[in-house]
């Protein structure tokens, strides 16, 4: 299995790799045989997540350029280089239009948007000194595709994230390095399941199949690491600058919610 993706002894970072979708996604990449270094705000989660396994914790807020370079720095040097980058910092923002201020504005734009400059930014540099190449996988979302209310920033940045892998392809490209997204759904990860479990819903996946879901649940961090890995890989070698919609079928969904057709005789 590890021969077939590629990444048997490469070097990767996962950012934001002390929970959920990043914490599954550094299991999956050893299991696949890279050596990984898993980096987190908390150094208790990275610490954790990383002796689970058999990788290196890295402590650092990525949402500042120094903070990003130095996490990528302690990477590169607990590694011996740096092949890939899955970075999946993110949280969502809730406002609607009228009450979106610049602060608020700002703080989607640097927690969901600005990190990935930074941390590709920095891991690019270090790839094209070491001439290795590398790919980055980034985490979007779907609420970069579509509109949502009260949304909005976040929707903006994480729309920018994939135009942001597109640019990283365009450039990057020369140097033998790809950067492309996966824009999930809502995933159960512990942060997600306790905000459901906040407002007094216990099965989860009722509200999904209730929103119309065809898959009538909510993803696992795996399903999500899954396609991370994917980007990472020899598998996915001829893509670039392109984003992945994980998001349980919700996509190919017909968009009227009504059942007039139903009523109508269209043949």
């Amino acid at each position: 299995m590890a021969d077939s993706f590629g990444l048997s002894g490469k070097p990767v970072l996962v950012v934001g790799g002390g929970s959920g979708i990043g914490q599954a996604t550094a299991e999956l990449l050893t299991e696949v045989g890279a050596r990984v270094a898993v980096a987190d705000v908390d150094p208790d989660r990275a610490k954790q997540v990383a002796s689970e396994v058999g990788g290196h914790a890295v402590a650092g807020d990525v949402t500042t350029p120094e903070g990003a370079q130095q996490v990528v720095d302690d990477a590169h040097a607990a590694l011996g280089g740096l092949y890939g980058v899955a970075n999946i910092v993110g949280l969502a923002g809730w406002k609607d239009l009228f009450s979106l201020d610049l602060e608020a504005w700002e703080a989607d734009m640097r927690i969901n948007l600005l990190h990935h400059l930074f941390v590709g930014r920095a891991a690019a540099r270090h790839m094209v000194d070491d001439g290795s190449g590398g790919a980055f996988a980034m985490v979007a979302s779907v609420s970069g595709l579509y509109g949502a209310p009260s949304h909005a920033a976040y929707g903006a940045a994480k729309a920018g994230t994939m135009s942001l892998a597109r640019s990283m392809a365009n450039e990057w490209s020369k140097y033998g390095i790809r950067a492309n997204c996966v824009a999930p759904d809502i995933i159960a990860t512990p942060r997600v399941v306790a905000g459901f479990e906040n407002q007094g819903i216990t099965d989860i996946d009722a509200v999904a199949a209730r929103d119309g879901v065809p898959l009538a649940r909510w993803g696992t961090p795996r399903e999500i690491a899954g396609p991370l890995v994917f980007l990472l890989s020899e598998l996915s070698s001829f893509m670039t600058g392109q984003t992945l919609v994980v998001d349980g079928g919700t996509q190919a969904l017909f968009p009227h919610r009504s059942n007039s057709f139903d009523e109508l005789d269209v043949t």
